[in-house]
């Protein structure tokens, strides 16, 4: 199975990902790797282990945006709008421009994944929110999705940027991660996988996001294995879509 990987930072997820193919832990082919920061020190990490990258600046594409370029011929702005479910309420002209301005982005990020022609798409630590528009683009069977994530915090509680400090200044005893399908909410997709740790009170927050990240790079590579053998299977349990997890060779 071919993935490609986004990062937006130091890849350390993406070092895990990495380290556990080439042991053996997991099959897969690690086909590219994306960022939208052309300083993403993860970027590095690939280059050193022969894998291609690419860069979609995010930040010049707005620039095009204010300066009037056109948008992909393929966006409407009706369909993505009625579709999102992050900005429900917003200003019409403020929703229009965060749409319109990522779809220019994100066709930019479409036309650079589609040579690999990938299996699967992992986000590891890819701070862009991602539209419809660019999900449906991958997302083209409903029963698989193709866009895995993975959140620091025990979702559903504490989604946003900040899961591992929302968990901190919460006071929350339990600390954890998650891996999820990407869907059109913030962190809302289904359920792959979670692990928590404890948090004693002698633990500041870098004490919590030191374990978040050690529970991370375990859970993350083994998510990914799952969707390589095919195991992972998307039911609806009374109006939510969940993931089961069958059994080895059970297709």
């Amino acid at each position: 199975m071919k993935i490609g990987v986004l990062v937006s930072g130091g890849g350390s997820n993406l070092q895990a990902i990495m380290d556990a193919v080439a042991v053996g832990a997991l099959d897969v082919e690690i086909a590219c790797v994306g960022s939208d920061n052309p300083d993403a020190k993860g970027l590095e990490r690939a280059e050193k282990a022969g894998i291609p990258t690419f860069v979609t600046d995010y930040s010049a594409f707005f620039a095009r945006w204010k300066e009037g370029a056109a948008l992909p011929e393929d966006f409407s702005l009706e369909t993505v709008a009625s579709r999102q479910s992050l900005m429900k309420g917003s200003d019409p002209d403020i929703l229009k421009a965060f749409l319109e301005k990522r779809a220019l982005a994100e066709a930019a990020l479409l036309a650079a994944l589609a040579p690999y022609k990938i299996d699967l798409l992992v986000l590891a630590g890819f701070m862009r929110v991602l539209t419809p528009y660019f999900i449906d683009a991958l997302n083209t069977d409903s029963n698989r999705p193709r866009i895995m994530n993975i959140h620091p915090a025990l979702l559903p509680a504490f989604p946003g940027t900040d899961g591992y400090g929302d968990t901190f200044r919460y006071g929350c005893k339990v600390g954890g991660c998650t891996v999820h399908f990407v869907d059109y909410g913030e962190d809302s997709g289904p359920i792959i996988g979670q692990s928590c740790f404890p948090i004693e009170s002698s633990d500041d927050l870098d004490a919590v996001k030191k374990k978040g990240l050690a529970e991370e790079w375990r859970l993350f590579p083994d998510c990914i294995g799952l969707y390589a053998e095919d195991r992972l299977n998307v039911v609806e349990r009374q109006g939510t879509r969940v993931v089961e997890i069958l059994p080895p060779a059970a297709r």
